[in-house]
């Protein structure tokens, strides 16, 4: 037998035995606090037609999706993200709801990232979707279900960044960028290249206060207190309006009482474009990328046909375990199975001994007794 066969291929990996039962508990307390909020459970395909996740609707690269063809020669993909699959469900089967939606999920999803990159690329993923809200309260509640969710898992010290893309699209309105050129901006400013981006600013001639406000953007993070500094350096009225709508989202976390989590990101930006507004990433210690993403999209649900505000998260459960794990966080509940051991003369009295241990709740493993155990 070929040794390949038993090895995955690159970017999967087996999970087995006690760090599939921690993980299996992890996903359930999440699961629990978001649905203490009202979510319910919704299931979407793993694989779905590629418009869906095309390049119009602003997810991942052509080029890191996992392609496949139908009998009928439809081209099909691999989830690479929740969001826009239910932004498709929602718009198929509450059309005409004038109600807020909440929904929640968790499941596996696929990007064919490049190896140098480090990343697994099938990872498990749980979180939440609130449709129809556009309200700030809306935003607050996203946030807050998220906090208060890695706290229940187990996660005692982290941080959420709380940015606002309307902050840096109004920047780039009055600077006159057009559409690619922000877009581009974006990608070099996300990416942190600073000089790729002044270079690009160079090449098009803004104005020196616009090209010297767009490169600063990234310098804007901190407390609540940096709100004011961005509030003062922005001329725009779209940017200005960003900034108040941080501010209402921050006093709502004060009345959750959930502030100490909570720092801000004016030069945050996401390689989704369908984020709209705004925009949060959580981050711990010993976990090299952000753990959790999300962000409102208000216009996704139109391309499905349905105009509809919308705002969620999801969390990397795989990113959050191993965190977990590297902080040393105890994660309690993993059951351990009593073991019976039966001879061919009592198995019968072994077999009933093991069922009310069962009807009882319990785990029970039964096995032959071998030599060893005989003589124990």
């Amino acid at each position: 037998m070929s040794k390949r066969l038993v090895h995955t291929p690159e970017g999967v990996r087996d999970i087995y035995g006690d760090e599939k039962a921690a993980k299996n508990i992890v996903e359930q307390l999440l699961q629990d606090k978001i649905k203490s909020y009202g979510y319910q459970d919704i299931q979407t395909p793993t694989f779905e037609f590629f418009d869906v996740f095309s390049k119009e609707v602003g997810t991942t690269p052509s080029r890191e999706l996992y392609k496949f063809f139908d009998k009928e020669g439809d081209t099909l993909v691999l989830r690479p993200d929740f969001t826009p699959s239910i932004a498709r469900c929602a718009a198929k089967y509450f059309m005409d709801e004038d109600v807020p939606i909440r929904f929640c999920y968790r499941g596996n999803t696929f990007i064919n990232t490049s190896s140098l990159q480090g990343k697994l690329k099938e990872v498990t993923q749980t979180g939440a979707e609130l449709i129809g809200d556009a309200s700030v309260q809306a935003d607050a509640e996203m946030i807050a279900m998220m906090i208060e969710a890695l706290y229940h898992a187990g996660l005692s010290d982290f941080q959420i960044s709380i940015g606002n893309l309307e902050y840096f699209k109004g920047i780039c309105a009055e600077a006159g960028l057009d559409e690619e050129t922000e877009l581009e901006l974006r990608e070099l400013i996300s990416g942190k290249n600073y000089f790729g981006a002044e270079e690009l600013l160079e090449g098009i001639h803004v104005d020196w206060k616009d090209k010297e406000l767009l490169l600063k953007v990234s310098d804007l993070f901190g407390t609540a207190e940096i709100l004011h500094e961005a509030k003062r350096a922005a001329s725009n009225k779209r940017s200005k309006n960003a900034v108040d709508r941080l501010e209402k989202v921050y006093q709502v976390l004060c009345e959750y009482g959930v502030e100490k989590y909570v720092s801000f990101d004016l030069g945050m930006l996401s390689k989704y474009n369908y984020y709209t507004g705004i925009i949060f990433k959580g981050f711990t210690y010993s976990a090299g990328d952000a753990i959790v993403k999300g962000g409102r999209y208000d216009n996704l649900l139109r391309r499905f046909g349905k105009d509809a505000p919308a705002i969620g998260f999801m969390i990397v459960v795989d990113d959050l375990l191993a965190a977990m794990n590297r902080q040393g966080a105890v994660i309690s509940g993993i059951e351990r199975c009593t073991k019976l051991y039966y001879t061919p003369e009592d198995f019968r009295e072994k077999l009933l001994e093991a069922r009310q241990m069962r009807a009882a709740g319990k785990c029970v493993e039964l096995l032959p007794k071998r030599e060893r155990e005989k003589n124990s």
